[in-house]
This record gives C-alpha cells, sequence and structure tokens, in this order.
C-alpha cells in the first residue's frame, strides 16, 4: 500500500499513480487491535496550573479520564485522515470508530492557510487539527489551540525525543508528532554531479548552469532555504535560525529568490509535479525529499539525494486539540490511535513521509529500505535536521528581541520574490 511506480517507469505513468492518493506530500496494511482507552473528561473539569492559566476562552489542559462522548470533529489537509473512501484498503478510521463509539468527522481543507483560518474562527468548533508547522506556531501563540496532558496519551513516550520537543512552549506541550520529512537537494545522476552545497541551487552562476531544469517547493517557508545558503555564503548577515530573520536577512533571501526564478521549471505544490518532472526528463536539480526519490527509484530513475554541507531543513505535522473542543475525551482517544505502531505503519505508507513513532518500523510494519530511507528512529540525523517552525516578531530561541519577521512577511517576499 505504500508508494509505488507503474511498470513503465514513465513519467506519466508515475505522475498518474501518485494523483491516485489524495496525501499532501502524497504518497491498508495491518491494524492490530487496540483496547478501547477511557480518556478525559469534559475539558472544563480539567486541572489547570494557577500559575500558568490558559486565556478565557481556551480549554483547559485535562487532568482525568472519561468515556468518549460519541463524536470527534477534525480539520485536516487530504491523506491525513483515511477511511477507506480513496482506497478501499486504507482506512485507519472504521476500526477507530468500532473501538471507541467516536464517530469521525473530517474537514478537509486544501491549503495551510485555509486551515489556519479556521481554526480562528470563532464560530468553528474543531476537536483537533493536523497542523504542519507554519500553522501550529501561529495556533499556539494566538491561543487557538489548548495544552496536551501528555500522560493521558498511551504511547506519548514512544515518539520520536526531538518531535515531541518541538511542541514545548512554558513548559507545556501542544501537539503530539504525526508524521515529519526532510527537505534535500534532489538531482539527475546523469547530468548532476553530486551537489555539496545549497549553492547549486541557489548561487545565480550554479543555478544558471541548469537554467529551466530546477524546481523549487513553492512555499513562503522555503525561503528557510536560501538563508541556510546566505548563512554559509554571507556571513556579515548573522543569520542563525533560518526561520527567525531579521528584515534585512528575509530581504536578503528574497533577492536571491528573485535571481533564481528566471532559471526555475516549476514552483511545485505537490509531490506528484516533482515527481514527474525528473521522471520525463524535464528537470534536474531542485528541492525534493526522501520520498520522490524512493519512487523514482524504484521506477529505475538515475536520480539521488544530497544532504548539503550547510544543513538541511525539515518539518513535522502534530496532531493538535481546539481551544473550543467539544469532545475532548474522543479526541484523546485518537492521539493515542493515530500515535500507535500500527496505524503509524499506515500514515507512513500512504503518505510516503516518516512515522514519528519509530516502532513502525519493528517487525514487519514497513519495508527495511523505507525506514532507512527515511532515517525512521536515527536520532543523529534527526538532531541535526532544522526543522521549521512559523516565522515570528519574536526572534526565538534565547533572543529577547522582536525585530524578526513574521510569517505574513515571508509570504510576501515569496509571493515578489517568485511570482511577480
Amino acid at each position: 500500500m505504500g508508494p509505488s511506480a507503474t511498470g513503465d517507469g514513465s513519467a506519466e505513468g508515475i505522475g498518474s499513480d501518485m494523483r491516485r492518493r489524495a496525501g499532501r506530500r502524497a504518497d491498508g496494511g495491518r491494524l492490530a487491535a487496540l483496547a478501547a482507552v477511557a480518556v478525559l473528561a469534559v475539558a472544563g473539569l480539567g486541572a489547570c496550573s494557577e500559575e500558568n492559566p490558559e486565556p478565557v476562552g481556551v480549554a483547559k489542559m485535562a487532568s482525568t479520564l472519561g468515556p468518549g462522548e460519541g463524536t470527534l470533529d477534525l480539520l485536516a489537509m487530504p491523506g491525513s485522515v483515511e477511511s477507506g473512501t480513496t482506497d478501499p484498503r486504507v482506512d485507519w478510521v472504521t476500526p477507530f470508530q468500532e473501538r471507541t463509539g467516536c464517530k469521525v468527522g473530517v474537514k478537509l481543507v486544501k491549503t495551510p492557510q485555509e486551515m489556519y483560518d479556521l481554526m480562528r474562527n470563532p464560530d468553528r468548533r474543531y476537536d483537533g487539527v493536523a497542523a504542519p508547522p507554519e500553522v501550529a506556531g501561529r495556533l499556539v501563540a494566538e491561543h487557538q489551540v489548548t495544552a496536551v496532558n501528555t500522560s493521558l496519551v498511551d504511547g506519548y513516550k514512544k515518539l520520536q525525543p526531538k518531535l515531541r520537543g518541538l511542541l514545548k512552549q512554558d513548559g507545556k506541550y501542544y501537539g503530539v508528532p504525526y508524521v515529519w520529512g526532510a527537505n534535500l537537494l534532489m538531482y539527475d545522476t546523469r547530468t548532476v554531479q553530486p551537489p555539496a552545497s545549497w549553492s547549486a541551487l541557489f548561487d545565480p552562476e550554479q543555478a544558471r548552469r541548469y537554467s529551466g531544469k530546477l524546481i523549487v517547493r513553492d512555499s513562503p517557508l522555503a525561503i528557510a532555504e536560501a538563508a541556510l545558503y546566505l548563512k554559509g555564503h554571507d556571513r556579515k548577515l548573522k543569520i542563525g535560525d533560518p526561520y527567525s530573520l531579521t528584515p534585512r536577512q528575509l530581504a536578503a533571501a528574497g533577492r536571491v529568490l528573485a535571481s533564481q526564478r528566471p532559471h526555475v521549471l516549476k514552483y511545485w505544490e505537490q509531490p506528484a509535479d516533482a515527481i514527474s518532472a525528473f521522471a520525463g526528463g524535464a528537470a534536474v536539480l531542485g528541492e525534493g525529499g526522501p520520498y520522490q526519490v524512493d519512487v523514482l527509484d524504484r521506477a529505475g530513475k538515475p536520480v539521488q539525494a544530497a544532504e548539503p554541507s550547510e544543513g538541511v531543513t525539515g518539518w513535522m505535522d502534530a496532531w493538535m486539540i481546539g481551544a473550543r473542543v467539544q469532545h475532548p475525551n474522543c479526541m484523546y482517544q485518537w492521539l493515542q490511535w493515530t500515535a500507535s505502531p500500527d496505524v503509524q505503519q499506515q500514515v507512513a505508507e500512504w503518505t510516503g513521509v516518516a512515522p514519528a513513532n519509530p516502532q513502525a518500523c519493528s517487525g514487519d510494519r514497513l519495508r527495511a529500505g523505507f525506514c532507512g530511507a527515511f532515517h525512521v528512529g536515527d536520532r543523529d540525523y534527526i538532531d541535526k535536521i532544522v526543522f521549521a517552525h512559523a516565522p515570528a516578531r519574536a526572534c526565538g530561541g534565547k533572543s529577547k528581541k522582536t525585530d524578526c519577521t513574521d510569517y505574513a512577511e515571508w509570504t510576501r517576499t515569496w509571493i515578489e520574490s517568485t511570482k511577480a
């Protein structure tokens, strides 16, 4: 049920195979019986620290367990929640409903911005959201999600330690890691020498060498890869965290992207588009990830991935509890369900990304090649990744400065640099 290429390995065949999958990052296995869990009483009954109370209108963090309410309302991108409608063999919703009695309703959105807007709408009351990094940080900052009592999520400590830490703020955890991935440099081995640096993609002279054959992720967060390039090649900018940029640093990254734009074949949104571009030979160098490389390699295409010397960025999607949660008990049962090894195996195969729970690779759940390619459970590798977070005015880390740029400014810079 994992990603698979068509027999002829053609660009059209591979692309068509990918488009049958509804996953946002695109890519039914077995589901072992999970004992139904009794979780969390109504949010208003949960205890919360008197020293750091939640803002008015935000559900308190739970301290007790209780029976499910029979309903669960979720918000997600396509592919994050599968009930067998896209492919009858891919279904981790029906077994959950049968075991818990919580009927799952899902509102699918096309973009992270739509997800963000719906979660902020006071007339909408979603129990949970599968949030990407550009959404998660803003929801926490604006109190649109409530803290998770991780002691009530059985198996939480089995999830990758660094991933768990990405959602920690002021001593509280605001989500449960779901899936993750790294952003690498993909290249056609017949045409491009193994690139050692992001310079291959962002240096004007080197980009010109493959003009018209470059592909780049279509996301404001892709500015961070340009920032990593500048971090190593323009020390005067003093870039630290590539996701926390001052106006001067952001402007410099924008100029890099604007210089690169004439040489870009495509800014891709769906991974299938990147795969098709490489499969047909139209692209020879660009941003991608282990999934695209895996699909192309199994289709017999000469494409590999490199980890630039300046480092690589990454991302994580996490399940978060809405601030206006109405069915907290069912939501906690969902958190436990989606963190379990068997569900994580299904999600990883279907979406073509790394599971947050390394136990998804134990036994024969996932093929060894998949787990190795995605570095599942490899702490040394994961610790080196610079994981994305929503850019904010507060510069982050130990810095108390508030002169950095927020996501709206990144979005504006991205549009001006790549679309104008």
